[in-house]
């Protein structure tokens, strides 16, 4: 019976490593995301992002080894393949914290003398983030040599960044208004010139 690799040595070592350098800048941006009692521009967006996540990756590890499912042709380059997916993914979140600074927040909200942020990946998406986000969440799934477990991540992962980008755009039009709106018709979401 064929195993995920992660849990073998080396690949658990990789594995782990990759995952904890990618994961644990996104714990310490939870830790610090406390709402004002008065905001209310969230609408919920985290919680729902922090509860997908406590779905999606005990589910994704809980069917990794699922025989069925198992990417077993090929396993190895699906293991390195979604290990490169997840780093990328974490490096694109991190350009996103250097780019926006101080505005980078896990709760949605806006910063009075905020304005759009144009440089770097923001040149050509409007959420970079989230798609580095989204990477990550495949990547894992890819790692874990299961295209159940990708799918799961990023069936999940989707729902909860598409409320939040509803929320977070929403919040950046009331209150950047035209700038906002006309950064919006110049950019995509998540992938440039398609999506």
């Amino acid at each position: 019976m064929m195993r995920p690799l992660i849990y073998t040595s080396p690949y658990a070592w990789l594995f782990w490593a990759a995952f904890l350098f990618a994961y644990v800048p996104e714990f310490r941006l939870v830790a610090r995301s406390r709402p004002v009692v008065a905001e209310n521009s969230d609408r919920g967006s985290m919680t729902l992002i922090l509860i997908a996540g406590w779905i999606a990756f005990p589910a994704a590890f809980f069917v990794a080894g699922w025989p069925p499912f198992i990417l077993a042709k090929g396993q190895k380059i699906w293991f390195v393949f979604g290990i490169a997916v997840l780093l990328a993914g974490a490096w694109l979140r991190r350009h996103c914290f250097l780019m926006l600074g101080r505005y980078f927040t896990g709760n949605v909200k806006v910063v009075e003398g905020q304005t759009v942020i144009e440089e770097g990946a923001y040149r050509w998406i409007r959420h970079p983030s989230y798609t580095g986000g989204m990477l990550m969440y495949v990547g894992t799934g890819l790692a874990l040599t299961n295209w159940l477990s990708a799918l799961i991540l990023l069936v999940v992962g989707a729902i909860g960044y598409l409320y939040r980008v509803q929320v977070e755009e929403q919040a950046l039009q009331t209150n950047l208004g035209e700038p906002y709106r006309d950064y919006m018709r110049r950019t995509k979401r998540f992938v440039p010139f398609i999506f």
